[in-house]
């Protein structure tokens, strides 16, 4: 049987490279980090409406908070897909 002269070994094609994100994205992450920090800070001073300064106990209302944190985490997750 007749030995083949190509030693070459198989490369697959190369990967395509992918498309830069639009410039409005940097901001759209950097806007959503700002409102959620906003949020929990403005939550914390009783600046938020449903807030009753009133209350001695000091007691936030834990809607703002965790929404606050769900727009830091909503830019920490768009984060990951900037290139």
């Amino acid at each position: 049987m007749p030995k083949s002269k190509s030693k070459r070994r198989y490369q697959p094609p190369p990967r395509k490279k992918p498309k830069p994100s639009p410039k409005w994205y940097g901001v759209l992450i950097l806007s959503l980090w700002g409102l959620g920090v906003l949020v929990v800070v403005l939550n914390y001073l009783g600046l938020m409406p449903g807030f009753s300064p009133l209350h001695v106990s000091g007691d936030t209302n834990n809607f703002y908070l965790f929404a606050g944190l769900g727009l830091i985490a909503a830019g920490f997750l768009a984060a990951t897909q900037w290139r």
